[in-house]
């Protein structure tokens, strides 16, 4: 069989669309390891695309609608001479992408366009990063498990954090503000947790900044780290952190797949059987109205790091064992 030579996945979306995709991204490179592999994602995640280690390029999807942007796109999508695309965001309008490459040789396709080389499989009732795994399988693309995410992390020298801490990731989408937790609420479980040793680290970007200053001001102990750190330093943040809990947002999602012990705080808006963080210490809370949900729910439901056993020395077991 003939190495496919240059390879297409789109995959638009948000940050916890990506990070839902990391898995099916590994998948793809391992399947084609001696192709030019390029990313088309949204605008805002062209940087973040690049950092990854599956891909050779990173086009920005255009977004726009007029009848020059498609034309422009349908020139740039001919020159790419794509052998497959793998269209993990499978919408209508990703699906057109299909029909703009035409008319004469298109790549062969991977997603729910018609005419497709490799249609989308049925996917009801699968949870999103199964959905990736059947599609691609059915495509020819064997599983490959959990990708790997050395390549992500930060430095966290100036982030000046000491002993153990807890991330609360109090936003969510602007325009979604029925996926938020109220931050009073964040502020009060991040007492009980100060109660508890652990320094409760307020993360996300500057459209939180509003629920980080609540935060703050009703928890002292609390540290605000809001538009401070990158998705790099995030990840770091993530492997250190004793737990993470926080709104159907991206980096509740990063903070799942890097193994870190997560709570996401769902609404109605999220369906737990497709949208629930994927990651090996994972778990969800549910209400249909957030203003119903009490600290007591969340801090019962709160994912943490074992402690270590202590032995009756005061030593942890283990710790005078020889290597």
């Amino acid at each position: 069989m003939t190495e496919t030579k240059r390879i297409l996945v789109i995959r638009l979306g948000a940050l916890g669309d990506l990070v839902q995709c990391f898995d099916a991204f590994q998948a793809i490179r391992r399947r084609h390891p001696q192709a030019h592999v390029t990313l088309l994602t949204g605008p805002a995640f062209v940087g973040f695309g690049r950092a990854m280690p599956w891909f050779d390029d990173v086009w920005a999807d255009p977004r726009g609608r007029s009848p020059l942007a498609y034309w422009r796109l349908r020139r740039q999508l001919r020159a790419g001479r794509f052998d497959t695309i793998y269209d993990l965001q499978n919408k209508p309008r990703t699906a057109r992408y299909y029909w703009l490459m035409g008319p004469g040789r298109r790549p062969l396709w991977s997603g729910a366009a018609p005419g497709a080389a490799f249609p989308l499989p049925d996917l009801k009732g699968l949870h999103n990063h199964d959905r990736f795994r059947v599609q691609l399988e059915a495509a020819g693309v064997p599983d490959t498990g959990p990708a790997n995410l050395d390549w992500l992390a930060g430095d966290l020298a100036g982030l000046a954090l000491e002993g153990p801490f807890v991330l609360l990731v109090p936003g969510c989408s602007p325009h979604l503000p029925h996926k938020r937790w109220p931050a009073e609420r964040y502020a009060m479980l991040g007492r009980r947790l100060a109660d508890r040793g652990l320094t409760p680290v307020v993360v996300g970007t500057e459209a939180d900044r509003d629920a980080a200053r609540a935060i703050v001001r009703d928890c002292p102990w609390a540290v605000d780290l809001v538009g401070r750190t990158s998705l790099g330093q995030l990840a770091s943040l993530a492997r250190r952190a004793e737990g993470a809990v926080g709104n159907d947002t991206g980096p509740i999602f990063l903070t799942a797949a890097l193994g870190c012990p997560t709570l996401m705080i769902m609404s109605h808006h999220t369906d737990p059987a497709r949208s629930a963080p994927w990651g090996p210490d994972a778990a969800w809370i549910k209400v249909l109205d957030l203003a119903d949900l009490g600290v007591d729910a969340v801090e019962t439901a709160l994912r943490l790091r074992p402690k270590p056993d202590v032995a009756p020395d005061g030593e942890p077991d283990g710790a005078n064992a020889p290597a």
